[in-house]
């Protein structure tokens, strides 16, 4: 039997991040309390579910304090490592609300039809025969707040910001013919 490849591409929830009243540094959830390994365990042996999840990760947007974090400059990538995929799940966003990037949640939502774009045009990786996987957009939770005022001044109207998420992304993932989730 052929298991079903399902990549899960994201930030700081898909990592597993550990909240901590400092902020940083933290820890990681075991794999089996991270949302992938919960999904991974109800999806049963016919899945194989590969964590692409890195903190602070963004749509589409340069960070200046760190260039790996640019998620459509990696996603490209990730999807060609991991082929042949049937499903890849994204969600991201939370961190284009930082207060620095001054994206709203429209443009937000532009960032993941990037990536969806990204996605949907992925047929073949590289030198393989392998089609495009399907594309699952999810919301992510609204943004609660941020204990440290370091961590306040960055997420200041994320929480705002986040919450307007789900609408947009439905929008575009209705225009773009693409499955939608509003975690």
């Amino acid at each position: 039997m052929t298991k079903r490849s399902i990549l899960c591409f994201g930030d700081s929830l898909t990592w597993g991040w550990i909240p901590v009243v400092e902020g940083s540094p933290t820890h990681r959830y075991a794999y089996e309390d991270r949302w992938t390994g919960v999904m991974a365990s109800h999806l049963g042996d016919g899945y194989h579910v590969i964590e692409e999840g890195l903190s602070a990760r963004t749509t589409s947007l340069d960070d200046p304090n760190d260039p790996r974090l640019n998620g459509s400059a990696y996603l490209p990538s990730a999807i060609a490592s991991h082929l042949p995929l049937d499903l890849v799940i994204v969600m991201l966003g939370t961190n284009d609300t930082k207060s620095f990037f001054r994206r709203t949640p429209y443009e937000i939502a532009n960032g993941m039809a990037k990536l969806v774009g990204q996605i949907l045009t992925s047929a073949g990786g590289v030198g393989t025969p392998y089609p495009a996987p399907q594309a699952l957009v999810v919301a992510p939770p609204p943004l609660t707040p941020m204990p440290h005022p370091f961590f306040q001044g960055m997420f200041a109207g994320g929480h705002e910001k986040t919450a307007a998420l789900a609408a947009e992304y439905r929008a575009m993932a209705d225009f773009t013919k693409v499955d939608f989730l509003n975690a």
